[in-house]
């Protein structure tokens, strides 16, 4: 049985739908199981848990050989699954992580996921990393802007990255899954086909939409307090800020052919993912 965490998640309702279809049996963790997209699907369990309750982690490990953790990277929550998983004779796990994860990163979340890897390690589990690069659909939460006003604003300046969509992480993440034996000990770096500025994203989307859409460049301190006002949390927009700072220095600009390694498939394009996003931006 293969436990799948964040399940109702980008990369983790991904990975079900994937298992399900290979016959794979599958238990989806979620919250709300109104949620969960794949409800009722052959080979697909539901368990209804909370990742701050530890007694509802234990429920859904019982009979679990393989975990995949998909977390919003909060360390006491991962770390309670992580045990939970040790305590019921898990196997393996699968964990998606950062691919700059150390203890003295400038950058929380990159510290939290530093933190739960060190713990991971110490139990003895196998295990296998998947560190993505910036998720295509991260894009989508500008598309209110970009239908509004032509264009989007970003601090990223010409940063390049290696912009993957989260459906080739989760992919990845199910053919581990599903025998992941061979790939304990392994850290994938999981990116896109191609280096990508977001000005190239604006001529992207001026390609599928049919109509200029601009890159408007703003400062990394002017990003973070657009982002509070909009009503992301300050710690959020503060880490948000960091992170965008940090690709227009380089941080993000490399690719690895991990995904079509793994999987099989080459990963998608920044233009096949508009062509099938479209809608949602026009």
């Amino acid at each position: 049985m293969i436990l799948v965490t964040g399940a109702t998640g980008k990369v983790g309702s991904e990975a079900v739908r994937l298992l399900a279809a290979q016959h794979h049996p599958t238990r989806a963790l979620v919250r709300d199981p109104a949620r969960a997209p794949y409800g009722g699907a052959a080979g697909v369990e539901i368990a209804v848990g909370d990742f701050d309750r530890p007694a509802t982690l234990d429920a859904a490990m019982r009979g679990v050989d393989t975990v995949v953790l998909v977390t919003p990277s909060r360390p006491a929550q991962e770390i309670a699954v992580i045990d939970s998983a040790l305590r019921h004779g898990v196997t393996h796990i699968v964990k998606i992580t950062n691919h700059r994860a150390t203890a003295d990163s400038p950058v929380g979340r990159r510290r939290d996921h530093a933190r739960i890897e060190a713990h991971l390690k110490a139990t003895g589990l196998a295990y296998t990393l998947l560190a993505p690069n910036l998720f295509m659909q991260n894009l989508l939460a500008a598309a209110p802007m970009i239908k509004q006003t032509g264009g989007f604003t970003m601090s990223a300046g010409d940063g390049r990255f290696g912009m993957v969509d989260a459906r080739d992480v989760g992919a990845t993440a199910a053919v581990i899954a599903a025998a992941p034996q061979e790939h304990a000990g392994r850290t994938y770096l999981l990116t896109g086909p191609e280096l990508l500025t977001y000005a190239e994203v604006a001529k992207e989307l001026t390609y599928a939409l049919g109509r200029e859409i601009e890159y408007r460049r703003i400062s990394p301190d002017e990003h973070r307090e657009a982002m509070i006002q909009a009503g992301v949390p300050e710690a959020v927009a503060t880490s948000n800020a960091q992170v965008f700072g940090l690709i227009a220095e380089g941080d993000a600009e490399w690719l690895s052919d991990d995904v079509a390694s793994v999987t099989g498939t080459p990963p998608r394009s920044m233009r096949t993912f508009l062509a099938e996003h479209v809608t949602a931006f026009s």
